[in-house]
């Protein structure tokens, strides 16, 4: 065996030996993160309250804090009603009754405070009052303008998903799937605020609840017909034991007619919605356009008689 062989057979050797050496140097390090994995030790709530960001963490509880004091001080009203319109907006920023009469009276003070001394500063004091009163008035209002608008908006958007919701629901029920089971099959398909609420109704179904207490609970946090009808429609099919793929074949192809309604209605209305910006945009430019190099020759005739 010529000397250059064994050093080349010593070579592969060594080669081979750093290679088998930092394969099982490694191994350990895998297995170990496998078994963090696994047996990794759980956040405590203060660790979990520390990750959060600062705004999340401290001003948010903050602000609510100070919202629920002035809610209880504020004006008394119906807390059922509240919670129910609450509940048909969304519940926007998990805001409750409380809170919503405190941002009443944050926002009238404000704004009540802003004007007053904007308004004392260049006008007479009866004026001023005048005004502050109105600013007052002004921010007490404004959220029950908000929410109304979030209401409409969230009616409409549950209106218009509707009819696609009912067609994959009967679709799948006729295909041979529960009632809850096209439920969860048409949350799947969308994300919206339709979507949601039928994610709501098969929670409170999970956690013990009858079929209709959810039902009737959707229909209230909706608060929208359409869907009244839906689900006093398959709450009755429940209880008779009649088909409910016939059900719901009834009630998409009413929701279809509904919505060719709506749609019709809508483009009924069109014409008098238009009539009013061009009466008072359109016809003034035209009528300038129009009529503008005629002014001066009409003028010079009269001013020759």
């Amino acid at each position: 065996m010529t000397p250059l062989l064994v050093l080349a057979l010593a070579v592969v050797a060594g080669g081979g030996l750093i290679v088998f050496g930092l394969t099982r140097v490694r191994q350990p390090d895998a297995i170990g993160e496998r078994l963090n994995q696994f047996t990794e030790r759980q956040m405590t709530l203060e660790e979990m309250e520390l990750d959060q960001p600062l705004m999340q963490r401290v001003f948010v509880p903050a602000v609510r804090s100070v919202l629920v004091i002035l809610g209880k001080y504020g004006p008394k009203q119906s807390a059922e009603r509240l919670r129910t319109n609450l509940q048909q907006a969304g519940n926007p920023g998990g805001i409750t009754p409380t809170m919503f009469v405190g941002l009443r009276v944050v926002l009238a003070l404000l704004l009540g405070v802003i004007i007053t001394v904007v308004t004392m500063q260049s006008m007479q004091i009866s004026e001023g009052l005048m005004y502050s009163a109105v600013g007052f008035g002004l921010g007490y209002m404004l959220p029950v303008m908000w929410l109304g608008r979030k209401i409409s908006g969230r009616k409409k958007a549950i209106t218009k998903a509707l009819p696609d919701a009912l067609d994959l629901l009967c679709i799948s029920v006729e295909a041979g799937l529960a009632f809850d089971l096209a439920l969860q099959r048409v949350t799947q398909k969308w994300d919206d605020e339709l979507a949601r609420e039928f994610k709501r109704v098969l929670s409170d179904v999970r956690l013990g609840r009858t079929r209709r207490e959810a039902l009737k609970d959707l229909a209230v946090r909706t608060g929208v017909e359409d869907v009244q009808t839906f689900t006093a429609a398959v709450i009755q099919a429940d209880q008779l034991g009649v088909s409910m793929s016939k059900i719901l074949r009834l009630q998409s192809d009413q929701m279809r007619v509904r919505r060719r309604q709506r749609a019709e209605e809508a483009a009924q209305k069109a014409p008098i919605k238009m009539l009013f910006p061009m009466v008072f945009l359109i016809f003034p430019a035209l009528f300038v356009v129009i009529l503008g190099p005629a002014i001066p020759r009409i003028m010079k005739s009269f001013g020759g008689i």
